[in-house]
């Protein structure tokens, strides 16, 4: 079993909801263990966010969840994470508090060079920020 923190579009309800990918492929379900956060820059890239680890950064919310290890390649496919390609999202590992209990996760934050020109989402929530920019597009909500 692994552990992975997801920010964006894996998150549930959201377009590649961590669950329903599963079951697309007749995976069990992930556990959700809790909801959490790290500490960095996310930035809206259109359909989805990118996140930049940062300590010194405000926090990003998320969740956690166990998942089984055949996920793992399906989640690497989302995200367009390949080996040996150094593409937009990376596959990493990071420290996160769940629950008063620090848990090594993987995650895929973005390279930093990739957010020149991408609006910063400052209160660090993409469901947050994504059902308030959908619902009045002409606002630049994080901003």
């Amino acid at each position: 079993m692994l552990h992975v923190f997801v920010y964006g579009t894996l998150r549930e309800g959201e377009v590649n909801d961590i669950g329903q990918a599963a079951a697309r492929h007749g995976l069990p379900a992930p556990r959700l263990l809790g909801a959490a956060s790290v500490q960095g820059h996310l930035y809206d890239f259109g359909s989805y966010p990118g996140l930049v680890p940062d300590r010194e950064a405000p926090a990003v919310r998320g969740d956690v969840y166990e998942i089984d290890d055949a996920l793992l390649p399906v989640l690497n496919e989302i995200e367009e994470v390949y080996p040996g390609v150094e593409g937009l999202f990376r596959l990493r590992e990071i420290g996160v508090d769940v629950a008063g209990r620090e848990l090594r996760c993987l995650f895929y934050p973005v390279a930093a060079e990739s957010v020149a020109e991408r609006l910063l989402i400052r209160a660090g929530d993409w469901v947050r920020y994504r059902i308030a920019r959908d619902a009045a597009p002409e606002l630049r909500y994080g901003s």
